[in-house]
């Protein structure tokens, strides 16, 4: 009896060894317990605040004046595009409703 016992109490110490071993080796987390853990958590790519930090502050978005030269530069393009036959069409009568009234 007192063989076995040593026995089993060897094989327990060989295999948490290697397998100590294997995630020395490869860099692996070791979790014997099961325990859940934040490493799956913390290898993850950052997202959200600690993303947005990252990158400089965009004052193109929060000056009005930027903001209303470029909608009056959007408006005077689509005037000229109009002038010309080139806008879009109005709501009906674009593609789709062209292949519609074909039918």
């Amino acid at each position: 009896m007192a063989t076995g016992s040593l026995k089993n109490i060897l094989d327990t110490a060989v295999t948490r060894g290697v397998t100590e071993a294997r995630a020395r080796i490869f860099g692996h987390i070791l979790n014997p317990t099961g325990q859940r853990s934040p490493h799956k958590l913390l290898r993850k790519k950052l997202i959200g605040e600690k993303v947005a930090e990252w990158y400089p502050h965009d004052i193109m978005k929060d000056d009005p004046l930027i903001m209303a030269r470029r909608e009056q530069e959007r408006l005077s393009k689509l005037e000229m595009l109009k002038r010309r036959g080139k806008g879009p069409p109005k709501k009906g009568q674009g593609k789709q409703a062209a292949k519609r009234k074909k039918n």
